[in-house]
């Protein structure tokens, strides 16, 4: 049904994996070509298909397109100068581009899970015949829930039956398909899935990073809080295949966004070996990656370019899954500023290189921030550090390092003609509009168009003067390398970070969003979200400023938190806490606010020196709600024309 390779049969890997039994250890992937059926039948060849599994977040997690579907056309990102149409069309913006059923990252999800899906179906089939252990067979079962949980909120009702029966593993290559019904797909494979893995998994896991009760409970919350969206369907978004919004248990949205708030309680209050990092700065600082707050992550490696699935130290690198390169799409070209080697006559010198270090890497302007993002949704810079710790806004000279052809050279003239030496801010970008500063025409001498203000040696732009070509760049996802030693390091190949899909954090939100919908216990809605502003407001270090910074601003935080949470509070505070990691069109899409959110948005234009802003409008239509089923899963089926006309949700044909 799903059009799998008729060559592999069952599923083709790059690498198969293999669990150490440590718990302490981490994945031990080995070589291997390809999987046949007879895999499935032995207690090796189901182990590795387990952690195979585990692989496969890496054809999503970190890569590039993926963070462009879920936040490029929200009011989170926009398209940058270098865009070509993969997100002209996401972003839906009149004249540029539309999303249609041979959009590249709409068609991602369905693409990359479908063969863990069949893998999960093997291993949950055959696996207590060959000698596996529940617990591990519950992790195949967590994988098929969480892609099957993927799938159904970005194309809707799904296919469980992949040509063997429902939820069967299939051996035998189909060329026809039919889609089960939103609520089929999550009584009958989601929430059962999630429910017995939580009863089997341990509460710490096998290797590190490795499935538990904790992550199953987290998924079963938000699967239950995203069906208890659904079938309450509040603005009356369309569904497909079109069936009644009611449940088949008979239960009624209450009582999911109950359950979701009563097992996100559950997962807070038995951690595990989870908790909260004790500042934002720790979350997502590189050094501190796979820290106890990330219970789910597409994992890399700097130490072997072969378990890492891309190269390491390179001129070059491939921006294509199973790489992660995220970061890349919304970093602007910053080395194209400039300084002079003199100050009595301009002559210019590129006074930040391109380096492997987490506030710069490699420059792809593909994406860009909206000016309402860095004044609207991060307003409080000073109290709430996650905008510090979100983005970069201090561009510093790095001219000295290996390389340059400056490296010699102590002081270079910026600004006003005042000097600067190596680590000095070589642009910023300010915190408000309160001074404007002084831009001349064109790229001019910063070579980005950037402004001045008196006594000042750094360029600056303003919040109003954020374009499509200038803006901060993110941080959090940005490179983290150790083997840079004195130089620039290697910036162009793809990240050996992880790329994070799940966080203890999240439990803080989704209990809140229940509690906002009317489910109730010993925490209100309030209590929980000020846990995560309480956080937000500790410091330990100025990202931006680059200096330590031991401050405590979480009773200025907490008194902050309005009396009253609303959808609309918690969805600000989740851009807040998730900005730049991908969740923004998914939260939108189950709180049905994406039109209301993104249909209009302000920046700059697309050249070095435009720095008047720019009202744009998205047309966003119910039906873009749910993303197309792509034209590669519709060309593959030999059915009639009518059928995958019916196939393919309404508004895409």
């Amino acid at each position: 049904m799903i059009n799998l390779n008729k060559k592999i049969i069952a599923v083709l890997f790059l690498a198969s994996l293999v669990f150490n039994t440590a718990c302490n250890e981490i994945l031990d992937e080995q070589p291997r070509g390809i999987y046949t059926p007879e895999d499935f039948t032995t207690e090796r060849g189901i182990s590795q298909g387990v952690t195979s599994l585990y692989r496969q977040l890496r054809l999503l997690y970190g890569n590039g397109y993926w963070l462009n579907a879920n936040m490029t056309g929200t009011d989170e990102a926009t398209w940058g100068q270098s865009a070509d149409g993969n997100f002209k069309d996401l972003d839906m913006t009149g004249g540029t581009g539309s999303i249609n059923s041979n959009t590249f990252p709409t068609s991602m999800v369905w693409g990359a899970v479908f063969p863990s899906i069949n893998t999960a179906n093997g291993i949950i089939q055959n696996g207590s015949a060959a000698g596996i252990s529940e617990s591990l067979i519950s992790e195949a079962r967590f994988f098929r829930s969480f892609y099957y949980f993927l799938l159904v909120q970005t194309y809707g009702g799904v296919p469980l039956d992949l040509g063997s029966g429902e939820l069967a593993f299939n051996i035998n290559p189909k060329t026809t398909s039919t889609r089960n019904t939103v609520t089929e797909v999550y009584t009958k494979a989601i929430f059962p899935d999630l429910l017995t893995a939580i009863t089997n998994l341990p509460t710490n896991p096998r290797v590190q990073g490795g499935i538990t009760k904790n992550v199953a409970r987290l998924t079963l919350a938000k699967a239950y809080l995203t069906y208890g969206w659904w079938l309450q369907n509040p603005n009356n978004i369309p569904t497909y295949p079109e069936t009644p919004r009611t449940d088949p248990d008979g239960h009624n949205p209450q009582w999911y966004f109950q359950k979701a708030y009563d097992i996100a309680l559950e997962g807070i209050n038995n951690p595990g070996p989870y908790a909260l990092q004790p500042t934002y700065y720790d979350v997502n600082l590189g050094s501190k990656d796979r820290n106890n707050e990330t219970m789910l992550y597409a994992d890399h490696t700097e130490t072997s370019a072969y378990f890492n699935e891309g190269v390491i130290q390179a001129s070059y690198g491939d921006g294509w899954s199973p790489n992660n390169f995220a970061s890349w799409m919304m970093t602007w070209n910053y080395t194209n500023l400039k300084s002079s080697t003199s100050n009595t006559s301009w002559t210019a010198a590129s006074s930040v290189q391109r380096a492997a270090f987490q506030p710069l890497g490699r420059p792809w302007v593909r994406m860009a921030p909206p000016i309402g993002v860095i004044k609207n949704t991060f307003a409080d810079k000073i109290n709430d550090s996650r905008y510090d710790g979100t983005f970069t806004t201090v561009y510093r000279g790095n001219w000295n390092k290996e390389g340059t052809g400056l490296t010699t050279v102590g002081t270079l003239y910026n600004a006003n003609n005042l000097p600067i030496k190596p680590n000095d801010p070589v642009l910023t970008f300010l915190n408000d509009d309160s001074q404007i500063p002084s831009y001349t025409s064109g790229a001019g001498q910063s070579g980005v168009g950037a402004g001045s203000l008196p006594g000042r040696s750094d360029w600056v732009i303003s919040p109003n003067g954020i374009s499509r070509i200038v803006y901060p760049g993110l941080w959090k996802i940005g490179p983290y390398r150790t083997d840079n030693g004195n130089g620039l390091g290697y910036p162009n190949p793809s990240h050996t970070r992880p790329f994070y899909a799940l966080k203890f954090s999240e439990f803080y939100f989704v209990a809140a969003e229940a509690a906002v919908k009317g489910a109730s216990g010993s925490s209100s809605a309030r209590d929980l979200i000020n846990v995560i502003r309480a956080r937000a407001g500790k410091w330990r270090w100025d990202n931006n400023g680059n200096v330590e910074k031991i401050q405590d601003n979480s009773a200025a935080m907490i008194a902050a938190t309005p009396s009253t949470i609303t959808i609309d509070y918690i969805l600000a505070e989740r851009s807040r806490e998730y900005y730049g990691e991908g969740y923004r069109w998914y939260d939108l899409v189950r709180t049905q606010k994406w039109t209301e959110y993104s249909a209009t948005y302000s920046i700059c234009g697309d050249a070095y020196g435009n720095h008047t802003p720019q009202t744009v409008m998205r047309n966003i239509q119910p039906f873009h709600y749910l993303r197309p089923i792509p034209q590669g899963q519709l060309d593959n089926m030999e059915v009639s024309p009518e059928e995958k006309a019916k196939y393919q949700n309404p508004g895409y044909n």
